[in-house]
């Protein structure tokens, strides 16, 4: 099953189980970051799983201490300095989120520790989230100095509402894996050393499943998230606007120094 994946390098990929893939974010140096090869292999895999008959339901996880701290910040320094690398990461974030959602098997998340950026994309993304309860969900784009792109418009207000979706989107504010099962980020949230046995034992019950039930069904639903594309389609273009401004120059340069960002208030839009 393993082989037709041998492409894939910086996504570490096991079976720990008959017919369930797990894919586990591995770069333990930087939290699990996702440098531009980690990024595409995340973006792409999915159209491999999707056409994949040997696979009836996926596991994704983090490595180690931490799910993905998301994008590296040598990956957004050329993004701020390079339109073609901006309009490239364009396309893979929407290709992430719409592959996701269009994979048709069952996709289980294990989230342990710090999710971000296009980790978390997919994270939340998966059909069943379970996080453990020292996760720390967060995103952080109005910090950086852009737009909520990623799938903050296609899926938080469906999760857990519009008036909480703007309270920890405007704000940055994290929540942990307690606080994102009670408002509805997450589907469970498990004690840390429970979290990995919890998604077997659920990934081995949706491969056990109908699968042409189970895969229906999965595809009736995601078309709440299909009828949200045109918005995601423009929450992500002004995400990519947004690192061609002087606010994601402020914003790397905050992080680099380990300060907060001193932004121009003075905005014309």
């Amino acid at each position: 099953m393993l082989e037709r994946y041998s492409k894939y390098k910086a996504l570490k990929l096991d079976s720990p189980s008959d017919r369930i893939l797990r894919i586990s974010l591995d770069n333990p140096k930087s939290l699990n970051s996702l440098d531009a090869e980690g990024h595409r292999e995340l973006t792409y895999i999915w159209r491999d799983i999707d056409e994949d008959d040997e696979i009836n339901a996926v596991i994704l996880t983090g490595k180690g201490r931490a799910f993905s701290a998301g994008g590296d910040f040598g990956l957004i320094e050329d993004m701020i300095d390079d339109h073609k690398i901006r309009a490239k990461t364009w396309k893979e974030a929407r290709d992430l989120v719409y592959n996701i959602i269009n994979c048709s098997k069952p996709i289980v998340s294990a989230i342990n520790g710090v999710a971000v950026g296009a980790g978390l994309v997919a994270g939340l993304l998966a059909d069943i989230s379970i996080a453990g309860k020292s996760a720390k969900i967060v995103d952080g784009h109005t910090r950086l100095g852009v737009a909520a792109g990623d799938s903050a418009v296609i899926n938080w207000p469906l999760l857990c509402g519009m008036a909480k979706a703007k309270y920890h989107l405007l704000l940055c504010e994290p929540m942990d894996g307690t606080e994102a099962e009670r408002i509805g980020m997450v589907s469970l949230c498990v004690e840390d050393d429970e979290l990995q046995d919890k998604a077997l034992n659920i990934a081995e019950r949706l491969r056990d499943s109908a699968p042409a039930a189970t895969r229906w069904t999965k595809y009736a639903l995601n078309n709440w998230y299909r009828m949200a594309g045109p918005s995601f389609d423009a929450s992500t273009a002004l995400e990519m606007l947004g690192f061609a401004s002087p606010e994601a120059v402020e914003g790397v340069k905050a992080h680099r120094e380990k300060r907060a960002p001193k932004f121009d208030l003075d905005s014309p839009t």
